[in-house]
Order: structure tokens, then C-alpha cells, then sequence
């Protein structure tokens, strides 16, 4: 792969996650079971895809529950996200979700010891003012902040998938560690999805595979073959688009018009977003030379 053809590889996938949200509103279905579907379709597509080119790695039992284990937090954040679309719309939904760097950077502080640099409290900082402008105004009880709160804690679930990627993926194939995390949300929300997948309309299907398929399984795919010409701070910044992208497409489909404090505010979190992955890369760098 080239590497023009590696970034414009790199910018659907971020296009494809940026649709998240959009499919997510377009499927009148509950949010469980938006999940339950997406990531069925997306580990029938990852299971093809792992047994295309090198073999998959041989796991064993403990390796499959910690994979499956950090997919439920994954489902968590999928579930989270979709509430906070269908209360608030896609725009506040994707710019409270992208708040996951800052708790990235305060869970690896906590979990693994590592010590937080001025810089990254300056990351938290701008991440959380930008928080506050996003909601033209706090009420806890207007459906702005409500669906703001979602999508934040949707982003801390997020970072704690990240952060437990870290931990569990070591020596497995990206695609094959993301297939065991998505059966693993497939076993869980079946018992409480099953009900209510007789109501789901055809169309809502078409969604929900959409997702599943473009949002989770090619995405992803995507990202991966990016990384293996692109370097990881290249693609960190192309991703920190993913919000653009997602509240540019809810405008043109949904008539979600941002207001300037809402650009202003989402614009200091991709701002930390970028910054975030920046000092990721400067940290490697370090480490690598220590």
C-alpha cells in the first residue's frame, strides 16, 4: 500500500466511525439491541476476515475471557453512545464521546503507574472546558446536558477499552482480538435483546448492518492497514476528525445546525485530541530511546 492510498484509507475509516452516530439515529430500534446487532454483523465480518492472509493466533481459554471481558466495555461505550444520540443528537453525542483522551491519560496515571506530565493535565484541562461549551446551557434536566452526560461517560468507557487493549491484546492479530470482544457483547445482550428483535423493522436492520459492517468491521480493517505505512501519530490526527465528520453529516441529514459555542467548544477538544496524540508519540519515542 502507498502512502497516499494509506491516508486515503486512514480518512474513510475515520468517515466510516464518524457515521456512527448517524446510523445509530437512523435505526428506530433500542439502543441494546442496536448493539446486539451491530456487533454480530461486525464479528461475522472480522471472523471471515481473520482467516484471510496469515493464520490467527492460537488463544487460550484466559486469553479468550480478557478479550471478551474489555468487549463488554465496548458494548458499554456502544450503548452509552447510542442513548446519548437518540436524546441529544449526534453532534453533542460525538464531541462528549471524544473526551476519551483526557480519561485515557488519567487511567494509564492510575492503572499503570505512569506519571502525568503538565502537559497532559493540560490536555484534561482544555477537554473539559470544552465539555462546558458544548451544552448552550446546564439543566440537568434538558435533554442537551443529559445526552451530554452519556456521551462523557460514554467516552470514559471507551478509554477504559484502550486501556484495556493494552493489557490483553499483546501478540494477537487487531482484527482477531476485536472478533473475540464482539461475540463477547453478541453472548451478553442476546438474553436481553432477544425479545425485542421481532420489533425491529427491515429498514432498522439495514442500519444496524451498516454499523456492523462500515462503522465496526471495515473501519477498523481499515485503520489497521493504514498503520502499517502511516505512523500512529499521522493517524491519530486524521482520526480526531471522526467528530468533524459525524456532526458535518447530522447537519446535512438532520438539519443539526451547531451553534458557535458549541464549535468553539468542540474545537478545544480536538485540539486535546490531537495534543493527546502527540505527547503519546513524544512518550514512545522516549521509552524507546531509555
Amino acid at each position: 500500500m502507498q502512502h497516499r492510498t494509506a491516508l486515503l484509507a486512514l480518512h474513510l475509516g475515520a468517515v466510516f466511525f464518524g457515521l456512527s452516530g448517524i446510523f445509530g439515529k437512523l435505526a428506530l430500534a433500542a439502543p441494546l439491541v442496536i448493539v446486539f446487532g451491530r456487533a454480530l454483523f461486525a464479528m461475522a465480518a472480522l471472523g471471515l476476515f481473520t482467516h484471510i492472509g496469515e493464520p490467527a493466533a492460537r488463544l487460550n481459554n484466559r486469553q479468550r475471557l480478557a478479550l471478551a471481558a474489555v468487549g463488554l466495555l465496548l458494548g458499554g461505550h456502544w450503548w452509552t453512545f447510542f442513548i446519548a444520540v437518540k436524546v441529544s443528537g449526534v453532534g453533542i453525542a460525538t464531541l462528549g464521546f471524544a473526551s476519551f483522551p483526557a480519561f485515557t491519560v488519567l487511567l494509564e496515571g492510575l492503572l499503570f503507574r505512569e506519571r502525568i506530565r503538565r502537559a497532559e493535565w493540560g490536555v484534561v484541562a482544555l477537554v473539559c472546558l470544552g465539555l462546558v461549551l458544548v451544552t448552550p446551557h446546564f439543566d440537568i434536566s434538558s435533554d442537551a446536558t443529559l445526552g451530554l452526560g452519556w456521551a462523557v461517560l460514554s467516552g470514559l468507557l471507551f478509554a477504559m477499552v484502550s486501556v484495556g487493549n493494552r493489557a490483553t491484546t499483546a501478540g494477537i492479530k487487531p482484527a482477531q482480538a476485536a472478533y473475540w470482544q464482539n461475540l463477547g457483547i453478541v453472548l451478553v445482550c442476546l438474553p436481553m435483546a432477544g425479545g425485542l428483535l421481532s420489533d425491529v423493522r427491515p429498514m432498522d436492520w439495514l442500519w444496524i448492518a451498516l454499523l456492523g459492517l462500515l462503522c465496526t468491521a471495515l473501519a477498523h480493517s481499515l485503520f489497521v492497514a493504514s498503520l502499517r505505512v502511516l505512523n500512529a501519530r499521522s493517524a491519530s490526527v486524521v482520526f480526531a476528525l471522526e467528530p468533524v465528520y459525524g456532526i458535518l453529516f447530522a447537519w446535512w441529514i438532520f438539519n443539526e445546525q451547531p451553534g458557535l459555542r458549541m464549535l468553539f467548544g468542540g474545537a478545544l477538544i480536538l485540539l486535546a485530541t490531537i495534543l493527546s496524540a502527540r505527547l503519546s508519540k513524544r512518550a514512545a519515542t522516549v521509552d524507546d530511546l531509555s
